[in-house]
Formats: structure tokens, sequence, C-alpha cells
């Protein structure tokens, strides 16, 4: 064995062991996973200082040098010194230049590691190159239209590394969050979350990327946005078992279930509001309030005229309502730690509470307590969510676009939608 192919041999199992670590440890190991990783960087490094001498290859050598100090989840110069100089010496290094572009991408200059990806593409139509070129490509764009445009191409390019290795999970991982990433972007088509869903449960099939934590993070992101807790909370915490040190998806957790603890009080005390409030609110509820709902029927998006009955929320069924409108008045909003969704409480004139989760609102613009609020075709969700000692159950409203509002008898313009943004961790990827 040459002395360049004990060397690669030895970082190839430095990776190894980084990838693989939970296949050989208990998950109660993975607070130190980063210093064991870090005592195989040391045993590795020394490896190859004793094998430099007698390499020849000097661009081979500064690539495997590269890739070995690269290992390590934050950014180090030496390793994008030496693969800086790999990739002057020769430029054909196609693994030279995915290394450097994930030193650059580490050290935050998106563009440098855009260039390094495209580069290596140049010389050979890699897996690697491509997804990771995806991941690049979503945190490029000037404006919404742009970067809604730089989304899609990078689900394509996700798509092109999946077609070149289907067994590969690190590549359906990064497909998966291209797919999330253009759900948010673009018309937020639930068959996008679908493809996204699947994809992560592509992932999870892989050995190694079933250990990545940002896998069940910005899973459990999207379960949230889905309103489907439970999932979502055991998502979170899988992420925390599988790297202790990172904080967020802890304090994700810990702001979900603040969220729901929120909910459930004001839907039992109907917003904290006094009684003699309450009534005179409810009291005051006229048919006026049902604005372009108000007497039997509306015209729908198509000009089409479509009946609509006012029922109380107490008959609505599991899920869809069609044909169905329900008002009242708001007894409480307010805003969790994420800006999406933007919560409220309504009362009807039964007196029954339910939550109302709009998507999709533009800031400042949600209705205020006192307002007087319908709902045509309601979508009911049942909250069932279990952690620890605590339960949570109740019902929820769904709303997807404010535009479909009424608002004290007046229904809301396009003014006062905005698109939901999420941010898909790069913690990883």
């Amino acid at each position: 064995m040459t002395a360049l192919e004990v060397v690669k041999k030895a970082v190839d199992r430095l990776y190894k062991y980084r990838d693989h670590y939970f296949e050989d440890h208990d998950l109660d190991r993975a607070i130190y996973k980063t210093e064991d990783v870090s005592n195989e960087l040391e045993t590795t490094m020394a490896v190859i200082e004793e094998h430099s001498d007698k390499i020849e290859e000097k661009a081979e050598l500064f690539v495997q040098r590269g890739r070995a100090l690269n290992v390590m989840p934050n950014f180090d110069q030496n390793a994008l010194d030496d693969l800086s100089k790999a990739v002057k010496l020769d430029p054909r290094l196609v693994d030279g230049w995915n290394h450097l572009g994930e030193c650059y991408w580490k050290n935050g200059d998106i563009d440098a590691a855009r260039n390094c990806f495209t580069g290596a593409l140049n010389h050979l139509k890699n897996k690697i190159s491509l997804r990771n070129l995806s991941m690049v490509l979503r945190q490029v764009g000037k404006d919404h239209t742009e970067k809604a445009t730089y989304v899609g191409e990078s689900v394509d390019t996700a798509k092109e590394a999946v077609q070149l290795d289907i067994s590969d999970g690190i590549s359906w991982f990064i497909l998966g969050n291209a797919y999330l990433s253009l759900f948010f972007a673009q018309s937020q088509l639930p068959k996008t979350l679908k493809l996204c869903m699947s994809a992560y449960q592509q992932a999870e099939k892989d050995p190694v990327a079933k250990c990545n934590p940002d896998l069940y993070y910005n899973r459990a992101t999207a379960y949230k946005y889905q309103e489907e807790y439970q999932l979502s909370i055991m998502g979170f915490s899988r992420a925390s078992l599988l790297d202790p040190t990172w904080s967020n998806p802890q304090e994700k957790k810990r702001q979900l279930i603040d969220y729901l603890l929120k909910v459930v009080t004001f839907i039992e005390t109907k917003g904290k509001l006094k009684g003699k409030r309450l009534t005179s609110m409810l009291e005051s509820l006229t048919e006026s309030d049902l604005g372009p709902y108000a007497g039997g029927s509306y015209t729908g998006p198509r000009g089409n005229s479509v009946k609509l009955d006012k029922c109380s929320l107490i008959e609505l069924q599991k899920e869809t309502n069609p044909e169905k409108v329900v008002v009242g008045k708001v007894v409480c909003s307010f805003m969790s730690d994420d800006p999406v969704p933007f919560t409220l409480c309504m009362v009807d004139a039964m007196e029954t509470c339910y939550s109302v989760t709009i998507y999709n609102m533009a800031e400042g613009c949600g209705p205020k307590i006192g307002d007087s609020l319908a709902i045509p075709e309601p979508f009911v969700q049942e909250v069932e969510v279990q952690y620890n000692d605590q339960a949570f159950s109740y019902k929820s409203i769904r709303v997807d676009s404010p535009v479909v509002l009424a608002i004290n008898g007046k229904k809301l313009g396009l003014k006062k939608q905005a698109p939901s943004v999420l941010a898909v961790n790069t913690k990883s990827e």
C-alpha cells in the first residue's frame, strides 16, 4: 500500500467514525461525539504527518489533509488553506472542490461555496456537488421572486443528486429541505409538503442520514406548520438526543409546549374576559357580521353561487365543513415565539370557544379583541397532545389564507395577506 493510500484510508476511517458514530455508541454518548471525533482527528493527522514526506502527489496530500481538518462541524482555516492549494495545483480534483465549498459554506461565504460546487460539476457530475449546490441555491436571491426562482432550481438540483444514487439518504434529506423551502416560497401546495415528507422518510432509511439531528429538526418544524404537534414534539426531542449541545431543538420544543398551554388556557377561560363584557360582545352579534356570507349563499372565486348555511361552532365536524359558515367574537389574540401562525380565540353565540390559526397574515393586520369574525367552510382540527405529565386537548379552526375571512362584516383584501416564511436549518447540511 502506498503512502497516499494509507493516508486516504485513514481519512476515510475518520469520516466513517463520525458518520456511523451511533452504530457503535449509545445515545447517552451523544454529548461526547464532537470530543470523540476530535480525538480521532488527532490520530488521523498523526498518520498524515508520518507519511506526508513520502507522498509525491502534493495536490492529493493537500486534499486529504484538508478533508481531515474539515471533518469537524465548525470552520477551519487550515482546511481552507490546504484545499485551496490542492485545487490550485490540480483543478480537476472534484473532492477538493467539494470540501473547499463546504469550508466556505461553514464560513458563511455563500458565493465562494457556490463557485466551488459549480466548478466541481464542470469536471464531473456527482451527487455531492449537486446536493451541496442545491443547499447553496436556497440561500441566494435579492427579493422574494428571485429567491423563489432559486428555490425551484434547488429542487431540480437535489433531484439530480438523488437520481445519481437513490440509496443515499443525505441526498434525500437535502431534497426534503428543498421541497420544504419550495412549499413556503411558492403557492404552499399540499402536494409539495407531501413530497417533502416522503423525501425525509426515504432519508431516514439511511444509517448516516437517520443520525442527523437536522433531519428531525426540519421535519418537526414542518409538522408544527401542519399542526401535527405531537409529531413535532417527538421530532424536536429526537434532534436534541442526537446533539445535546445544540440548544435550538429544546428551545423550539419549550416554545411549542408554552404555546399549547396558552391556547388551552385561553379557550378554557374564553380569553380571560369578564362575564359581563363577554355577554355584551355576544349580544352585539348580528346577521351583518357575516358580511358577504349572509343570505344563505355567496359568490365563489369562479363567479359561481355557493350555498352557505350559518351554524354554531359545536355543530362543526372534523376537517372540512362545506357550505357552512361560522361567526363569533374575537376574545383574545396572541403571537407565538414564531410569527407563524397568528392565533386567536373566538366565541360564538352559544358561548363555545375555539382557537383559530391564521396563516399568511400580514403583520399588524390580524383581528382585534371585540371584532366579529366570520369563517366560511371552516377546516376543524382536533388537537390531542401528550407530553410527560401534560395533556392538551382542544378544537381549532385552521385558515390558510386570511382573504377568506370577514371581519366586522367586511372581507379582507389581498393586502392583508403575506407569505409565510420558514427557515430550513442548515446546521449540518
